[in-house]
């Protein structure tokens, strides 16, 4: 059984946003399918939850909540299942469409107006909340299930709202409920792109409106404590108050077969994991499970495993990544995201895996979101040859399914410095250090199959290529600082933020805890992402967020 988590933690996933609504039957809408009176009530002697998994993503970390509670679990087969069912979780995964075609297809679109209609406990989770609204914007618009009157929406970025919304963020309760009763104050952890819009509903008792402007994710081990209605007020240890969106601080670590065939976290300089010693041996810094456990404890806001081990001759279920991944989830309960290894690829048995397909096993498997390098490079240059959205790219279709949230994009340039912003049909910053020569102007060129090969295509242009394709996040890596601890590439990671209206992580190179002040103070980035200085134990998470909240920043402690 893994530890309590600490306040504030969460299971990975999307948003969370449960519906408690009054009794009676909506005047407008007493010709409409099912009901939109909902409620949740106490059903204190069931010992089991019955959860709707309809297979589009990762649902592994609500799982293991829900058996950290003590409940057993009765997974959803059929319609019938959730008519017969005393308390349901919908944790919806993916994207509106995506879910309402299955939804539609197997009859369980019926069974859950009918559910509701009937007045039992429910809990839906991120889509599992968004789809009972009569439609949705997102590759649509497309209908809902038409429980809730209102519409999901995309956040507006034109006036430079960061979208997706995700990190953990203030949470304001403006009416007193009991199932959020410890979540009050804490920071919960957002990642969507949508969020609902209710109608005022006028009924036979009063009016209300349900649940306002957004769906967020608060501490499953909360919630689901709720969920069970234990009647006494739980008291909460004092806290740091939670007053608006945290900096992220990330934990990284990189996997791969040591000589012997095991999976170590390792690090290496510029992609040389092994030691110079006489044995020449792949660097073992640790078990990737057992590190990622210690992060989460140690307060990261999320972890990243980066599978940089060969996999081409596994068939696609016995990828070791997977495994680690699996039990992760089971002791993490921050967002996993993991990368490497995400494109299409055929196996020694002449098997052809697309990129989708390899990132629904790692979704299955545990992940919350994946990160994709090489073919982001590639989708993008493609893209701004035709000006054509062709949907074809692993990144267009895995956002299609999983939503544009689950994807990050792995910007890995190195810095090339030119005299004058004129000699290169690339953006250009004049950068904080001179180059060899005195060049005060660089561009950063794009690479790809780790590092070792270079694109003719700049930082900035895939990032603003990325965009238009859809929105996802960014994950800036600068593989010509790792390992060097002399501080994240302020040109780089500002030139990007101030870019495009999407979250920007920086990577690579912080070696002291100034350096993450020094890049949240100095630049957009939404995170900070570092692996060696962790590994080795240079400079703890702890000591990070207490400089942190020192030097003004907001973070979640």
């Amino acid at each position: 059984m893994p530890p309590p988590p600490p306040q504030g933690a969460m299971a990975t996933g999307a948003a969370i946003l449960t519906v408690p609504c009054s009794a009676g039957r909506p005047k407008r809408r007493d010709q409409r399918r099912g009901s939109a009176a909902l409620s949740v009530r106490a059903s204190a002697d069931a010992n089991t939850v019955t959860l709707l998994d309809y297979g589009a993503g990762n649902v592994r970390s609500v799982r293991n909540a829900i058996r950290h509670l003590g409940f057993g679990i009765r997974d959803v087969r059929s319609p019938e299942d959730i008519l017969a069912a005393d308390r349901l979780v919908f944790p919806g995964v993916g994207a509106f469409g995506s879910a309402m075609d299955v939804l539609n297809s197997t009859g369980m679109a019926d069974a859950l107006r009918e559910y509701i209609r009937r007045d039992r406990p429910f809990l839906g989770i991120c889509l599992g909340l968004q789809l009972l609204f009569d439609s949705s914007e997102e590759n649509g618009p497309v209908s809902g299930l038409g429980v809730i009157p209102g519409v999901v929406r995309r956040f507006d970025s034109s006036k430079g709202l960061v979208v997706p919304h995700i990190g953990w963020n203030a949470l304001e309760i403006t009416k007193d409920t009991q199932l959020l009763q410890e979540v009050d104050g804490h920071h919960v952890y957002f990642v969507h792109s949508y969020h609902a819009l209710p109608m005022l509903i006028e009924t036979g008792f009063h009016q209300f409106a349900i649940m306002g402007e957004a769906s967020y994710h608060p501490s499953p081990w909360a919630t689901f404590r709720q969920f069970n209605f234990t009647q006494k007020r739980v008291e909460v240890p004092a806290h740091r108050k939670a007053s608006k969106l945290a900096k992220r601080v990330i934990a990284c670590l990189d996997v791969r077969s040591n000589d012997n065939g095991d999976l170590v976290v390792t690090k290496g300089d510029q992609y040389d994991v092994r030691d110079h010693s006489s044995s020449k041996e792949v660097r073992n810094l640790g078990k990737p499970v057992d590190l990622a456990s210690q992060y989460y404890i140690d307060g990261a806001d999320e972890v990243s495993f980066l599978n940089i081990t060969g996999f081409r001759d596994f068939p696609l279920g016995d990828l070791p990544m997977l495994e680690v991944l699996r039990c992760a989830s089971e002791k993490v309960f921050v967002p996993l995201t993991v990368g490497g290894g995400i494109r299409d690829f055929t196996d020694a048995n002449g098997r052809y895996y697309s990129s989708l397909e390899v990132a629904s096993e790692y979704f299955r498997s545990g992940a919350d979101k994946i990160s994709i390098g090489s073919d982001a490079v590639f989708a993008a240059e493609a893209f701004l040859q035709t000006g054509v959205k062709t949907g074809k790219s692993s990144l267009e279709q895995i956002s299609r399914v999983y939503g544009n949230q689950a994807v990050v994009v792995s910007i890995d340039p190195r810095r090339v410095y030119v005299k004058s912003p004129e000699d290169v049909p690339f953006k250009t910053v004049k950068v904080s250090s001179k180059g060899p020569s005195g060049e005060e102007y660089a561009w950063y060129q794009c690479t790809v199959s780790g590092g070792r090969d270079s694109r003719p295509i700049g930082a900035y242009e895939l990032a603003k290529a990325v965009e238009e394709l859809g929105l996802y996040n960014h994950y800036i890596v600068t593989s010509s600082l790792a390992g060097q601890g002399c501080g994240f590439d302020i040109d780089l990671v500002k030139m990007v933020s101030d870019a495009v209206t999407i979250p920007v992580i920086a990577s690579s190179g912080a070696g002291t805890v100034e350096h993450f002040s020094e890049v949240f103070e100095k630049t957009n980035a939404s995170a900070a992402l570092a692996a060696g200085i962790f590994h080795r134990k240079e400079v703890p998470i702890l000591s990070v967020k207490e400089h942190l909240i020192d030097a003004g920043v907001e973070v979640r402690v």
